[in-house]
């Protein structure tokens, strides 16, 4: 697999991520420059000629094509050294955009970005259950909606749309707090065929807790470490393993489902890591309390609860989450576990904090503790996730998706 941590621009490309000179790969070619260029930055044409193995001529032909074809733009001459100046390239937000949709327990969103992946606009409903018929329509007025605030010209620029949903969705009615028969309609019917039968774009789907880990691993800022867990707490709590840099599915597309892994609660019973540490936990308090609980689902920034009932929550999830991270690194050596969620950023920092007091209380002989830290994409990762899955299906290479 190949290796999709940042690495600084002269490191020599291994030999799955160097070009060919050969005809008939210009687009495998075309990729490879795009995705060094985003995993760099602004590169002029003698670096990623080094770092390639192509020609200069080669990169010459696919610099100008990429240039011609909008995705990349100069940047300014960089003077001071012998012979002509060079000229950094760099990827053109306005080059290509893509569609996102989240279908969630208790919400469904969609966004619009660009090709760097900002956010330019969205749309959001909030529902008690998502219905079928009801999410298929909002997602097909939101597309409609979504393209036309795009100037005229840049919406055939719209290069796919991503969705991210739990897998089996029908199987969670009764935790969502609904009869069976009225989620039915997930089991007999589907949403990405439905979908790409009604649009005129290339349409891909994901489970959420991996596009967000997706995300981290497209978005994400800082240095990326080669292999770790991700973990993003929504209405459930699910996970994303990537290896070797790069992000992996599983054969059925569900690895890093960690939301069943049995775990001890603090009062040393035997339970489901989702039963502790999901958003779900929380929303059951606020309605034992007489509280509202829809503020949870609005934005995570607008919280506004007892604090004391957030600390529970928070050293009971912690607990939690840090012995699920402790039977996971039994089976893979990962380096960092990576915690992101639906949730204010203080809470999310509170959470890693007492992940990390969770770790002095267990026992790691025979195994190497992960570093813990936040994720850095945030509340938005799982709708930027299904965005990245038409990005990296036409542009990028070193992802699987």
């Amino acid at each position: 697999m190949t290796d999709t941590t940042e690495k600084p621009a002269q490191a020599v490309a291994s030999k799955e991520t160097r070009g060919t000179n050969q005809t008939g790969m210009r687009a495998q070619n075309e990729r490879l420059v795009l995705t060094l260029i985003r995993r760099h930055g602004a590169l002029a044409k003698a670096e990623i000629a080094r770092l390639t193995g192509l020609s200069a001529q080669t990169v010459s032909v696919i610099m100008r094509s990429l240039e011609d074809e909008g995705l990349l733009l100069k940047g300014e001459p960089m003077r001071g050294k012998v012979g002509q100046p060079s000229v950094p390239m760099r990827l053109n937000p306005e080059g290509a955009y893509f569609l996102g949709l989240k279908v969630g327990r208790r919400s469904a969103e969609m966004i619009l970005t660009d090709f760097l992946g900002q956010i330019i606009a969205r749309r959001k409903q909030i529902y008690a259950y998502p219905d079928f018929s009801d999410v298929l329509a909002f997602s097909l007025d939101a597309v409609d909606e979504l393209r036309l605030s795009l100037p005229a010209d840049q919406r055939p620029r719209i290069a796919g749309l991503g969705i991210a949903i739990p897998f089996q969705l029908w199987d969670w009615a009764r935790m969502i707090g609904v009869e069976p028969g009225k989620m039915a309609a997930w089991q007999s019917r589907d949403l990405l065929v439905e979908l790409s039968g009604a649009l005129d774009m290339q349409v891909y789907l994901q489970n959420d807790a991996t596009s967000a880990c997706s995300a981290e691993l497209v978005f994400g800022t800082g240095e990326q470490p080669a292999n770790f867990l991700h973990i993003f707490i929504g209405f459930f709590i699910g996970g994303g393993v990537v290896l070797n840099g790069t992000l992996f599915t599983g054969p059925t597309g569900n690895a890093g489902a960690i939301g069943p892994m049995p775990v001890v609660d603090l009062g040393g019973q035997q339970r489901q890591l989702m039963d502790l540490a999901s958003l779900v936990v929380l929303e059951r308090r606020l309605t034992e309390a007489g509280l509202d609980s829809g503020m949870l689902w609005d934005s995570p920034e607008g919280w506004d609860m007892p604090e004391t009932l957030l600390q529970e929550w928070t050293a009971e999830a912690a607990n939690a989450i840090a012995r699920a991270a402790h039977s996971a690194m039994s089976v893979i050596d990962f380096e960092a576990v990576k915690i992101d969620g639906w949730m204010p950023e203080n809470l999310r920092n509170a959470l890693v904090s007492e992940v990390l007091a969770s770790f002095d209380r267990l026992d790691f002989t025979g195994l190497e503790r992960p570093v813990v830290e936040t994720g850095t994409v945030g509340a938005d990762a799982r709708s930027l996730g299904a965005a990245s899955q038409p990005l990296l299906g036409r542009f990028l290479i070193g992802y699987t998706i």
